[in-house]
């Protein structure tokens, strides 16, 4: 097993990584727990849903299960109140915890009801996707959805324990392996440039799921985002931020089409490629390197073009980003591979870039995949 620390003011806790990790869930519930209410979908829930609460039944507490809806477009407040109506509802006190066993959206749900519940429980991630297990599980973000805006509504709670079982990615499709893997590359792009070299090297085994390739993809990322999350919690320095490349066109994508119609992971990925082409032109990152960033983007299986919102839905869209201050965008972009910085761009370089990178004939279509890995 593959253990990554992670050590914040708000707390530590282990990200335990290996193969079968969800029949030993029970040995990250504490002692003092009163009740678990194992928070997830109905899709999670059939696949996953009676092996965890049997790990968990080895810790004699009472455990309880919640089903949200599966979907982004459910990451909202009305989703929150379910979780809260089972709490009261089955008189769970401030000594429960809370296991999110799913992907982004459960993990971020949960992790917030968590954060609010008689103002602050304990809860353990179990992500299920390849996106989740890189990033969303690890470091205390959570939030909802708001119509205006994406993960707007939120509060920093750090998890008491991440586990991620590999072998659960076996029972994803192509598409959500590819979204998770635009994760992976971002941690490269914006600060290992060894690891971005890893990555394009070993792009066709990742797609494949080798199990070496994915397990170090994992924990290098863990790594990554742990040690950003230790300095800068809460964004206070700007350093944690940097996570975020591809984000602000990403969630422009995500807003502009309707919550769920890309993988969060896809509009990043297609995001990145936009944040490369405007380093590129803003912030002098060598048109070869925007080009590697592009075409490991597309060997990963994430789209390359974007949806054509148009320039100034698109502009407003970014508007609402939590990077925006006093009205001026800012982004995270690259003056070399590895090295990413905040900064402002012009309005007119964001809307060159739009024009750029849109696919104008088709606006509404999901994104195609690349190759199939056989």
């Amino acid at each position: 097993m593959t253990i990554v620390d992670v050590n914040t003011p708000g707390g530590r806790y282990p990200i335990h990584i290996a193969a079968g990790r969800l029949d030993k869930i029970a040995e990250s519930i504490p002692a003092d727990a009163t009740s678990i209410v194992v928070v997830t979908n109905p899709v999670v829930a059939g696949l996953y849903g009676e092996r965890v609460e049997r790990s968990l039944a080895a810790t004699g507490k009472r455990v309880l299960r919640v089903e949200l809806p599966d979907g982004e477009q459910y990451k909202t407040w009305e989703t929150l109140n379910l979780i809260f109506d089972a709490l009261l509802g089955n008189r769970c006190d401030r000594r429960c915890v809370l296991v999110a066993l799913g992907g982004g959206v459960i993990g971020d749900v949960t992790g917030f009801a968590a954060a609010v519940y008689m103002r602050g429980v304990r809860f353990v991630q179990v992500p299920t996707t390849l996106l989740a297990q890189v990033d969303s599980s690890v470091g205390g973000k959570t939030a909802v959805n708001h119509p205006l805006g994406k993960n707007m509504v939120g509060a920093f709670h750090q998890p008491i324990a991440v586990e991620v079982d590999t072998d659960v990615l076996k029972t994803l499709p192509a598409r959500e392996i590819s979204a998770g893997l635009a994760e992976v590359i971002k941690y490269g792009a914006i600060l290992d440039t060894e690891f971005f070299a890893w990555c394009e090297r070993n792009a066709p085994a990742l797609r494949a799921l080798d199990p070496e390739a994915v397990t170090y993809a994992i924990a290098r990322s863990c790594e990554i985002k742990a040690d950003v999350v230790s300095q800068d919690e809460r964004e206070t320095t700007g350093l944690r931020a940097l996570l975020n490349l591809g984000h602000t066109f990403g969630h422009a994508i995500e807003s502009g089409l309707g919550y769920g119609a890309w993988l969060h992971g896809e509009a990043v990925g297609c995001g990145m490629v936009q944040a490369a082409e405007l380093s590129a032109d803003v912030a002098g990152l060598p048109l070869a390197d925007a080009q590697r960033i592009r075409a490991l983007v597309e060997a990963i299986g994430c789209p390359t073009v974007a949806p054509d919102l148009g320039a100034d839905r698109w502009l407003d869209l970014m508007q609402v980003d939590k990077k925006t201050e006093g009205g001026e965008l800012r982004f995270v972009l690259m003056p070399s591979l590895g090295a990413a910085k905040m900064r402002t761009a012009p309005e007119d370089a964001v809307r060159a870039v739009i024009a750029r990178t849109v696919r104008i004939e088709d606006s509404t279509a999901l994104p195609a995949v690349v190759t199939e890995v056989a």
